[in-house]
């Protein structure tokens, strides 16, 4: 039997003006699939330098990176993921999508509007306590 895959990544909850950055999935078998923005630690990279790296390449913007709010071992189908979900504070630049099909700050009002991926759905109550 062959070990299931997985993936350790690090994602970005970046808040502005009391909503956070939502982006939406635009390839492979999640097209559709909202998330925050985020990905890979290369070797040698906090989790901190890594999610101002992912989120200049992915959105082109500028963040400050605050704090943990948690972490998520989620099963998928495919994989296992390891998420850690940092609060962000953007400082700079509007999102500019390159590997995203949409992306929306979203609200308190309308953070449960899109179809988030599971993994950060078990996040986004936490995060609401930020949303003001």
């Amino acid at each position: 039997m062959s070990e299931r895959k997985h993936i350790d990544v690090v994602a970005g909850a970046i808040l502005k003006d009391g909503k956070v950055f939502g982006a939406c999935r635009g390839y492979g078998a999640y097209a559709g699939t909202w998330e925050f923005a985020g990905g890979k630690v290369e070797a040698g990279e906090t989790d901190e330098a890594a999610l101002v790296r992912e989120i200049r390449e992915e959105l082109g913007v500028e963040i400050a990176v605050e704090r943990l709010l948690g972490i998520v071992d989620h099963d998928y189908p495919e994989y296992h993921m390891n998420m850690r979900l940092y609060i962000c504070r953007h400082i700079a630049g509007e999102p500019q999508l390159s590997v995203h099909s949409a992306g929306r700050w979203l609200g308190r009002a309308d953070l449960y509007s899109v179809p988030w991926f599971e993994a950060d759905m078990e996040l986004i109550r936490k995060l609401e306590a930020d949303l003001r």
